[in-house]
């Protein structure tokens, strides 16, 4: 192998076999009444990547601990290695791990994962990507006028309140009132002055 597989910054150990498979899913849809059908590409699927190795001696626990490790924390991570050349796999996730130990060879450690292609998810969305930015500053700029209006009308001192404009109209009312019946007595008199001569 020219390119050591590196998982992260971890270099695989020892790899034997490296195989990967790629698929793309087919659909077929049957015509009835016609012989033949119609095939629906829809698209394909995810890289799979099959890793087996072996590692010996003193480098087994601290291998074990590494991988199982990598396996809980089920995180992509960039992978590179021969197999995918070509391909567009960059970040792949340990999809399994099968470890095995057999008596004949005790200080051996052969293990097998599978590696599956996980791109990472794409960048957040922005929620005003459509809206025309204009708008907002308008709706700003109306803002501040607004809160600038307010400010001058509160600078100028206490306003009387013009909510009820009939109060100084009633008491108008009663002082006319008032006068008429004084001129309602008036004329009475002059007419009983009128009325004597």
């Amino acid at each position: 192998m020219n390119v050591k597989p590196m998982l992260g910054d971890w270099e695989l150990p020892h790899v034997i076999t490296m195989e990967a498979l790629e698929e793309r899913t087919i659909v077929e849809h049957d015509i009835p009444g016609q012989v033949g059908s119609l095939i629906q590409d829809m698209n394909s699927q995810p890289t799979q990547v099959l890793i087996d190795g072996s590692v010996y001696g003193e480098e087994q626990s601290t291998f074990l601990e590494e991988v199982r490790g990598k396996f809980q924390e089920g995180e992509a991570m960039t992978f590179v290695g021969d197999i995918v050349t070509g391909t567009q796999v960059q970040y792949a996730v340990i999809k399994s791990l099968h470890i095995s130990i057999n008596a004949i060879n005790p200080d051996q450690v052969d293990y097998s994962m599978v590696l599956r292609e996980s791109p990472p998810p794409p960048p957040p969305a922005d929620p005003f990507g459509g809206i025309d930015t204009d708008m907002l500053d308008a709706a700003g700029d109306y803002l501040d006028s607004v809160t600038g209006a307010l400010d001058a009308l509160d600078a100028l001192g206490s306003i009387p309140d013009i909510g009820d404009p009939t109060a100084p109209l009633t008491s108008t009312l009663e002082t006319v009132g008032d006068t008429m019946d004084e001129l309602g007595s008036v004329s009475t008199a002059m007419t009983g002055l009128f009325g004597a001569g």
